[in-house]
């Protein structure tokens, strides 16, 4: 899959191979979600993930990530716009990008996690699970201050 689309200078594309993966780690890292992840993680979960990057010329400036079985179930993760690029719609269309693949389309259920823009994803069909005993979790909010196993 090396889908690319192109519209006012920003490329989006599948191709994992161009991806910037410091720069990528770089973002994470500082992130309110993945605050202090290793590269080698990220390029773990990359390399296990449908990912999309956006890019300006040769220069990346923004990503998503989809972790998915690509039968029934995926989880939208890790979208983020480089901070001068923010404002043009870009993650609204990382994502749609990752959405619109044709596996992804007969995927049952997709779920997301945010805190940040749930406007954004409310625009591109979301919606809020506000379903007691519904949704739950295993959050290990520190796991990546500890040593890596991987």
């Amino acid at each position: 899959m090396d889908t690319i689309t192109e519209t006012d200078t920003i490329t989006l594309t599948l191709d994992k191979t161009r991806l910037d993966i410091p720069y990528v780690h770089g973002f994470l890292t500082t992130s309110t979600w993945a605050a202090g992840i290793s590269q080698e993680r990220v390029e773990t979960s990359i390399n296990n993930s449908l990912c999309v990057g956006a890019y300006d010329g040769d220069r990346q400036v923004g990503f998503a990530r989809l972790v998915t079985d690509y039968a029934t179930f995926g989880y939208l993760c890790d979208v983020f716009v480089d901070e001068a690029y923010r404002g043009r719609g870009l993650g609204r269309r990382l994502s749609e990008t990752l959405l619109e693949v044709p596996e992804v389309l007969s995927l049952r259920r997709i779920l997301l996690a945010t805190t940040t823009a749930p406007w954004l994803y409310e625009k591109i069909g979301f919606t809020p699970v506000n379903r007691p005993n519904y949704l739950w979790q295993l959050h290990r909010p520190d796991v990546y201050a500890q040593p890596s196993t991987t």
